[in-house]
């Protein structure tokens, strides 16, 4: 499939990981495939796991490294393909430090047990390198972003680069859940936290950036390339 309404560059775990597949399975969508898959069996939450997941399951399981982008008038996924290509050629692989479950965002993720230049870094040069290839944020976009509330900096970043949370305001992590209370996402760390911490104790190991591409109308993003880091 091509055409996409808009592209992402994200971090997903290798193919054929077990992490990869629990979270391909919590949020029940394997983008790699392209397919529904059916969700664990798991007592204890706060809601049905297809309530607790229904934001981040179109999105895929994903750390993102360039939010979602419309392509420039004239440009096809063709001319995205082979600047990643570029990109991924100079780039080199790298060991981001281990991930831990997290709710400190407002919702469960996985998040680095350590700050990471590295990861930081590349997550900069995907949003840097790529912007000449992005259509600028329509004012229906910016509004949205903007709705949350931001502060000053994050401000200067939706100018500057048309996302706010990139350079410093940059917080890499893998979603698990939509937005919950403080005793909604206790609970949901709780019955996770024996399933999904036996699969983190090794550092992340970032060798390839994926494209992913959204269908738009609400569909599920899919993958469309990994590309191996080569530098």
């Amino acid at each position: 499939m091509s055409g996409y309404e808009r592209y992402a560059l994200y971090y997903t775990p290798p193919t054929g990981s077990a992490l990869g597949a629990f979270g391909s399975a919590w949020l029940g969508w394997d983008a790699d495939a392209g397919v529904e898959i059916p969700r664990p069996a798991i007592e204890g939450l706060p809601e049905p796991i297809p309530s607790l997941t229904a934001a981040p399951s179109r999105y895929g399981f994903h750390g993102t490294l360039r939010a979602p982008f419309r392509l420039k008038e004239g440009l096809t996924e063709k001319a995205l393909l082979a600047a990643m290509f570029d990109f991924c050629e100079d780039e080199k692989p790298f060991e981001a430090p281990a991930l831990r479950l997290s709710s400190d965002l407002g919702f469960v993720c996985l998040r680095p047990t350590a700050p990471s230049e590295a990861l930081s870094a590349f997550a900069m040069g995907c949003v840097r390198n790529f912007r000449g290839l992005a259509a600028q944020p329509t004012e229906s976009e910016l509004a949205k972003r903007r709705a949350v509330g931001l502060t000053p900096n994050q401000e200067e970043m939706l100018t500057r680069w048309g996302y706010p949370y990139v350079g410093e305001e940059y917080r890499f992590h893998m979603t698990l859940t939509k937005q919950l209370s403080a005793d909604a996402a206790a609970a949901v760390l709780a019955v996770l936290a024996p399933r999904i911490e036996p699969l983190l104790s090794e550092p992340t190991p970032v060798r390839e950036l994926c494209l992913f591409g959204d269908p738009g109308h609400g569909g599920h993003f899919r993958l469309v390339r990994r590309f191996r880091l080569k530098g």
